[in-house]
């Protein structure tokens, strides 16, 4: 097990910067992912961290050691690719044990090695197979496996899962998870599903045009969002996003006209806002409560609703609102596009964003994060 520490990382392709001074800590056994939408420069930072690419500027250490300068090889590290890249001649022992032979490994340790992961991965009873005759995830587990007899002291996965269906991608996970308990290494994932962010991560790096918009817990990321491209990136389904104006502000609350013209008080930092500067709202679908409920009430039609068993996801036309909002309601209420629709926001859930997307912070406190 090691820490990575980055510092000023850039990464150019002639003059195009593709990161842009990324400072990150990875302490030792943490599980980290990087996640963002494609271009963002997550695959790039992890390519540097391998050593399959070369740093433009800035200092990159493994278990407190320099290795800007250091061959692939020379680095601990162990990679899984998006492509699992198996030999279809060997067995799944041969394409377990074919880098330990090309490195000159003593045969008996090479048969240890190969032993010893196997039995982690549940691949002992299939090391005679050929790929052909795996599953797709079996196949993922020889790619992890070929990585782990190597013994790196960073493994790093590049959306390893992408190219599974979607019962086999939720198999895949509880496994990497579960090996990531067992071992306590440190490992390094890349996706741009947020979903495997939050269900995998100790801690996730979103990234967005090479730069790193925020780093923390998956709970806090999900609550505490400092910025409006992290509150929509983060969440599934995504947050809604609307149109106020501040009525007032100071650093305790800011009263927001809604759409439509009434006034609601959110418990956030105004201290960097003024009245009749306008902001954005934003709302989780999840968060939308029933209206007696509410400090808020929209009142508008359903234009969409995708029934999905425990929930109704709902995509709403409310007054004074241009663009649709999606709510989730409860999957036994009966609902048909039309209906008149009328669902509240509890101003402790919201969201508000300055002109410049940072956020305002919220005062309250989630008990799950805080007790």
């Amino acid at each position: 097990m090691a820490s990575v520490t980055l510092r000023n990382i850039c990464k150019s392709f002639d003059d195009v910067p593709i990161t842009r001074s990324i400072d990150l800590d990875i302490a030792d056994g943490e599980f980290v992912v990087f996640v963002g939408p494609s271009g963002c420069g997550k695959s790039t930072l992890l390519r540097l961290i391998a050593g399959l690419e070369d740093i433009t500027d800035g200092e990159l250490r493994i278990d407190g050691e320099r290795v800007n300068e250091l061959p692939p090889m020379d680095r601990s590290v162990g990679m899984v690719f998006q492509s699992y890249a198996l030999y279809p001649h060997m067995n799944v022992a041969e394409n377990m044990a074919f880098g330990l032979k090309l490195a000159k490994i003593d045969k008996a340790e090479i048969k240890r090695r190969v032993d010893s992961v196997a039995k982690i991965l549940q691949l002992d009873q299939m090391l005679d197979r050929k790929p052909k005759d795996l599953s797709g995830g079996q196949r993922q587990r020889v790619a992890i496996g070929r990585t782990m007899v190597r013994e790196p002291k960073v493994f790093l996965f590049d959306e390893p899962l992408s190219n599974l269906d979607a019962f086999l991608r939720v198999q895949m996970r509880i496994e990497i998870s579960r090996l990531h308990q067992r071992l306590q290494s440190t490992m390094i994932y890349v996706t741009h599903d947020q979903v495997e962010a939050m269900t995998l991560a100790d801690k996730i790096v979103v990234l967005n045009a090479g730069r790193i918009a925020q780093v923390g817990p998956p709970l806090e990321l999900y609550h505490y969002p400092k910025n409006q491209f992290v509150g929509g990136f983060i969440g599934s389904p995504q947050m809604n996003f609307l149109p106020v104006k501040v009525i007032r502000a100071d650093a305790e609350s800011v009263e927001v006209e809604m759409p439509g013209g009434s006034a609601l008080q959110l418990p956030v930092d105004g201290s960097q806002v003024a009245p009749g500067d306008a902001l954005t709202l934003g709302v989780r679908p999840e968060h939308f409560v029933d209206p007696e409920q509410a400090d808020f009430v929209f009142h508008g039609e359903i234009a969409v609703a995708e029934r999905l068993g425990d929930h109704n996801l709902l995509h709403l036309n409310f007054e004074g609102v241009d663009e649709m909002v999606a709510v989730a309601s409860d999957g036994n209420r009966r609902v048909a596009v039309g209906q008149a629709y009328a669902t509240g926001l509890l101003a402790n859930k919201c969201h508000l964003f300055r002109v410049d997307g940072q956020a305002c912070d919220r005062h309250y406190r989630e008990p799950a994060l805080f007790g």
